[in-house]
This record gives structure tokens, sequence and C-alpha cells, in this order.
């Protein structure tokens, strides 16, 4: 009914920025919040950001200020994540997902990408 395929993960060295995106399909009203998560090796998931439909946005603390969420003005399928001022402990694999109802940062969406791959190393 949706699927999320993630893309724009990639080395970058610390200090760098790197911009995810995430196009979905599917049925949009299974989708009313889309946002980010992310999983270090040997760590938890952990939620990024997160926008409903109307804009409102939520993030980690540890990336307010450098990450930021939003959605394509004009095609709004698409999902994007700016990453600036990229930190080691930023590496991990970025995971999309996707609700018809609200979620939060320590919750667990219905609907998942396959994840895309970012490496913060100098």
């Amino acid at each position: 009914q949706v699927s999320l395929e993630e893309s724009g993960g990639e080395s970058v060295q610390p200090g760098g920025s790197l911009r995810l995106a995430c196009e979905a399909s599917g049925r949009p009203h299974l989708m009313y919040v889309r946002g980010w998560f992310r999983q270090a090796p040997g760590k938890e998931r952990e939620g990024v950001a997160i926008i409903d439909e109307v804009g409102i946005t939520r993030y980690a603390d540890s990336v307010k200020g450098r990450f930021t969420i939003s959605k394509d003005k004009a095609k709004s399928t698409t999902l994007y994540l700016q990453m600036n001022d990229l930190k080691a402990e930023d590496t991990g694999t970025y995971y999309c997902a996707a609700d018809r109802l609200d979620f939060g940062l320590k919750d667990n969406p219905t609907y998942w990408g396959r994840g895309t791959q970012v490496t913060v190393s100098s």
C-alpha cells in the first residue's frame, strides 16, 4: 500500500553536508506523518526527525540546528533530510518511515524504507 525508497547516503568527512531523499508511492492518506530514523552499528534505532501533514516538525536533540526535514513543495511524495555539520556519531543507516497516524521519535511507524548508508569519517 505504501512504498518508500531512500537515496543520497554516502561517505562524507566531518563537518560536511548531505541531503537524503525518500520517494514515496502508494495511498497518500496512509502517509500523513513521515519521518527519518537511523541505526548505528551495535546501537538501537533512534528517531531523527518527523514532519506531519501540515508541516510541523520535531527533531532529536542530537540533530537540532544541524538537520532539516522537509517535503518537496512541488512533489509532496518526496521527503528530504538536509544534514549539515555532520559528525562521526551521525554514521548509520538512515530509514524513511510513514504512518497515517501521528508517531513520535521513539515509536514504530507502519511503513519503512530499506535504508541508505551514511558514513561520516575522516
